[in-house]
């Protein structure tokens, strides 16, 4: 009956009173978060998105409200009327905002009856994930998730707030697009009225923010939705939201310091984080070198050291004949660590090579001396002199490893992260922000056999060398492009773009595009450059990967509202369904029932 509702009205959110409301009447709205029976009192704790305040229901105060309140439990909705009292001395909750008052309740109304929760509602919550995917709308009740959520809503702000003081304008771009090949897959909608054609959702705005910046459009920001149909994992979803800007006349030092005052800005009003500016910048290849990773953690050391000229001509057999045969050799210190025992050192050798490494000498500086594999061809005095880029000292475990370039540095890269976890050298409240700089314009696949855009091919190459498109020589090709990368996270990459068409056409053949696909695909773009197009360049911050490292969440499902799961699929609502053949004969399409169930 709807009568219920009628004659209350909330006036304050359960978690924003105090001691400066002590002797006022209010009225909450909101679940019961907990039940306590006292005999003759019982205690009802109200929580709705503002927190959570503790009721009394005394029948010396209303009798009436206090039979009423005898069928209410866990999750029920309802709406109380009441004074509020500080709390005795001893019964004060300090983990609560409103921990040093209650209100005595006069009037209580139940709005709705609850079932039973498949889980608990309760900040640490323990329940299985597909379990709180399923019934989401009960996850984002806890404490944690609406703090995620309020927390993302500051994010926003922020960002709108910073951007549209600085000239910015906020401009929508299509969902509806055109397929263009980007990197990942197009998650593909056809057309009704033009049968047999599809539509694209977009992987990101680029193509239209480069237009905008044709249009004269010259600051440019965007809370896009984007789309790609890739494998998933914790820090990756399907549909995801960016932070897009663009801007024109600017080369990459502009860019950067604007996302630097950004960032700064956002960080300490979410998180009460200040940044000092500038950002450390380092370019990819020293990154690589170093960390074995382009968005390196650096809230730990554990740089990877060089040792190929070493032991180029030591007394070790496999480096000699290895470096002999063009691989190098690198080294990893982990400090305080010479004592680890044999099934210890053993199991970072099965680490490295489940990360690709045939396995990994151990050297061990212990107190009566060294021990290693090393010893059998090498003094100790030798070993020392091999080993001081590494600056050892007693109690300290090296890792030596020898393959080519490339697999060693993934390999190390990759312990290094592990190993920083294992010595509990990760300190998870400090934020350690960098700039990765001074890309390669291409990679090469394996497996199809040609070189590929790192970024995107709307990316310029440094004009210095765009000589070695005629040479052939595209592994030597740096991009303008810039990653901004935070505890080892990309949290954002951008570049200066293209915008000339001459160049972009250099760009689109070195991919292998024949004039033809590249202007079937991007003519509308190579178009628009040749009616006066400004130099411009912009970045795209993942904001929900941001807002997983604000809030210091496992995962980027836990800053989503409502998240798929790593199959791609919603189980609260059974998304993608199978739709019925009346759609499908609209569309054009024909559904072969054998090819879906295999």
């Amino acid at each position: 009956m709807l009568d219920k509702y009628e004659g209350f009205s909330r006036t304050h959110g359960a978690g924003q009173l105090n001691e400066k409301n002590i002797g006022e009447t209010v009225s909450l709205c909101g679940w019961i978060h907990r039940r306590r029976d006292h005999g003759d009192l019982t205690f009802l704790d109200i929580r709705d998105r503002y927190g959570l305040c503790q009721v009394v229901m005394d029948p010396n105060v209303s009798k009436a409200a206090f039979e009423k309140a005898a069928p209410v439990r866990k999750e029920f909705v309802v709406g109380i009327s009441g004074k509020v009292v500080a709390r005795a001395n001893n019964a004060v909750n300090p983990n609560l905002s409103t921990g040093k008052i209650e209100i005595l309740a006069e009037e209580i109304k139940i709005f709705n009856e609850a079932k039973t929760t498949p889980f608990f509602i309760e900040e640490n919550i323990t329940a299985d994930e597909n379990l709180r995917m399923k019934y989401r709308y009960l996850d984002l009740r806890t404490q944690h998730m609406t703090r995620n959520m309020v927390m993302r809503h500051k994010l926003i702000k922020c960002v709108r707030d910073y951007l549209s003081d600085n000239n910015f304008l906020e401009i929508d771009t299509p969902i509806l697009c055109k397929s263009t090949p980007e990197g990942a897959r197009d998650y593909l909608v056809p057309s009704r009225v033009q049968k047999g054609k599809f539509f694209a959702l977009p992987q990101s705005p680029q193509l239209f923010k480069q237009l905008l910046m044709v249009a004269g459009m010259d600051r440019y920001f965007q809370i896009a939705k984007c789309f790609r149909d890739e494998d998933l994992r914790l820090d990756r979803q399907p549909e995801f939201t960016q932070i897009d800007i663009e801007m024109s006349f600017v080369r990459q030092n502009d860019v950067m310091a604007m996302v630097e005052n950004l960032a700064t800005y956002i960080f300490e009003k979410t998180a009460g984080v200040k940044f000092e500016m500038p950002f450390l910048r380092i370019p990819y290849d020293e990154a690589m070198e170093l960390y074995g990773s382009d968005k390196p953690d650096l809230r730990y050391d554990l740089k990877i050291t060089d040792l190929t000229a070493q032991f180029k001509n030591a007394e070790f057999p496999v480096f000699k004949a290895a470096v002999a045969e063009g691989s190098v050799v690198k080294g990893l210190k982990m400090e305080g660590c010479a004592n680890y025992s044999r099934s210890e050192t053993d199991a970072l050798g099965e680490m490295a090579k489940s990360f690709g490494l045939k396995g990994i000498v151990t050297v061990q500086f212990k107190a009566e001396g060294i021990k290693s594999q090393l010893t059998k061809t090498m003094s100790e005095e030798a070993i020392k002199k091999a080993l001081e880029p590494l600056s050892p000292k007693q109690g300290d475990l090296l890792l030596i490893a020898t393959d080519k370039k490339d697999v060693i540095l993934n390999a190390y890269g990759r312990m290094r992260c592990e190993i920083a976890k294992k010595l509990n050298l990760i300190d998870s409240k400090k934020f350690a922000i960098l700039w990765v700089t001074d890309f390669p314009m291409f990679e090469y696949d394996e497996e199809e056999k040609r070189f590929v855009a790192k970024h995107h091919p709307f990316t310029s190459p440094f004009l210095s060398d765009l000589k070695y498109f005629d040479s052939g020589e595209l592994d030597k090709v740096r991009a303008s492009a810039y990653d901004l990368v935070l505890n080892g996270c990309e949290i954002a990459g951008g570049s200066i773009r293209i915008h000339d068409r001459s160049v972009q056409e250099k760009v689109f053949a070195a991919l292998g595009f024949t004039k033809e696909a590249a202007n079937d695909k991007f003519g509308f773009l190579m178009e628009a450059f040749e009616y006066g197009a400004p130099p411009h360049g912009g970045i795209a911050f993942g904001l929900d990967r941001l807002l997983m490292l604000i809030t210091d969440s496992p995962s980027i499902r836990d800053v989503i509202p409502f998240p798929k799961t790593a199959s791609a699929s919603c189980l609260m609502t059974g998304a993608p369904n199978v739709v019925d053949e009346k759609q499908l004969k609209e569309l054009a399409i024909k559904q072969i029932a054998a090819e879906i169930n295999a």
